[in-house]
């Protein structure tokens, strides 16, 4: 092949992945526009200095280690990765230029940023569903756990080329490696954590805390709906031939239909069983359908995708009940929609790819919660133990903001003291 053409297809395809890249990052501030405003404005400084925070922290450790764990140069066997640190140097030009099978088509560094913040995203997960009650630094602390080792290690499993990758286990962008795996890290989390006070009555039953800006949580939406685009289009990996450029576009086809219809299917059942057209899950059900449709974005027809997502918005309405009536508080939906809306994904990809079997499907799904729940407990049970997980009453009371943060959001609403 012409060197030109291949110089040119490398630029093309670097600079695909590190927009997409820059797509994936903006998805953290959808993450904290949703978190924060699906909480009481007591909290909404905690929140954003911890969706900040987390960002950062996230993208540190899995600049120093995380990602050699994930993509270990010298795996030690499929189950165990290796470890190093730090990043080497990127692809030479005579690497590129070598035309032989396999040679590198995309910049080393731009895989690791893509990479970061997906590590960053399944975190941000986790923070949605401790809102307004876990502490500030210890859950930073256990991000940088989290980020350096507990998610590269089942990232690495598939993605990683390790066992489940060999098994044949199918997940085109993360339903499973990502999303579900963050929600059953935030399940350990909120067991541990326990409710809010006041969110479940003296039998039971639930008492609803409305969140205190919902424009902010459908701004929210939107940008986690457009950061998606770069989430499971970038997920190709390549776009500069035919071929690949009208994959991508099928890609995100099928990733706007399964959101429209699963905000549009969740909007209609919360309407058919409350009479009323609940705001926050019709935001759940765009959510609860992108998240559906990222195990396969390609295979399916853009009508079959458009039904993968409405079937993931009626799940997330079910599971979000379901979750209050076993008293697990999530404020804002993110078990439901990363954690069940992501086990409907990853055997949805039956329906459309003939490579994905159902044995390796719940092998894989298995595996990832068992891993991602058992880690996560025994990390967080530790960092209980020594500092401690939850504010006190009268902190969670009188707001995390003022606690953590020295500060609230709305001072001009506050009345001085």
């Amino acid at each position: 092949m012409d060197n030109l053409v291949i110089e040119v297809g490398y630029a093309l395809d670097t600079f695909y992945f590190l927009i997409s890249a820059a797509l994936v990052m903006w998805m953290a501030a959808g993450f904290a526009m949703l978190e924060a405003g699906l909480v009481r404005s007591k909290n909404t400084v905690e929140i954003l200095n911890k969706n900040a925070l987390l960002y950062g922290i996230a993208c540190i450790v899995y600049l120093i280690v995380g990602y050699n764990v994930m993509y270990p140069a010298n795996p030690m066997s499929s189950v165990i990765p290796g470890i190093d640190f730090f990043l080497g140097a990127d692809n030479t030009a005579a690497d590129v230029l070598s035309g032989e099978e396999g040679a590198p088509y995309y910049s080393t560094m731009s895989d690791f940023i893509f990479q970061a913040v997906f590590a960053a995203a399944t975190m941000s997960i986790v923070s949605g569903a401790v809102a307004e009650r876990m502490r500030l630094w210890p859950f930073l602390i256990f991000a940088i756990v989290m980020v350096s080792v507990i998610y590269p290690v089942e990232g690495y499993w598939k993605w990683g080329g390790g066992f489940l990758d060999q098994m044949g286990f199918q997940d085109f962008a993360g339903s499973v490696v990502v999303h579900m795996a963050g929600a059953s890290a935030a399940l350990a989390a909120v067991i541990l954590v326990g409710p809010r006070k006041g969110r479940y009555g003296k039998n039971g039953k639930p008492i609803a805390i409305p969140g205190a800006n919902l424009p902010m949580a459908t701004l929210g939406m939107f940008i986690l709906w457009m950061g998606w685009f770069g989430f499971n289009g970038g997920s190709e990996l390549k776009i500069a031939n035919i071929d690949e450029a009208n994959a991508v576009a099928k890609v995100f086809v099928n990733t706007n239909a399964a959101a429209a219809a699963g905000m549009v299917a969740a909007a209609l059942l919360a309407r058919f069983l409350f009479g009323k057209t609940d705001l926050t899950m019709t935001i759940n059900g765009a959510l609860a359908g992108l998240v559906a449709i990222t195990a396969e974005p390609l295979m399916p027809s853009p009508a079959m995708a458009t039904l993968i997502g409405a079937v993931g918005g009626l799940i997330v309405v079910g599971s979000v009940l379901l979750l209050d009536k076993l008293k697990l508080d999530d404020p804002v939906g993110a078990i439901s929609v990363h954690g069940s809306a992501g086990i409907w994904g990853i055997f949805a990809v039956l329906i459309s790819n003939p490579d994905a079997t159902f044995m390796n499907q719940l092998i894989g799904t298995v595996v990832v919660f068992a891993w991602m729940f058992g880690a996560t407990f025994v990390v967080l049970s530790i960092i209980k133990a020594v500092v401690g997980l939850r504010a006190s009453e009268e902190e969670e009371m009188e707001g995390m903001d003022v606690h953590e943060c020295g500060m609230t959001a709305y001072p001009e609403f506050t009345n001085d003291k």
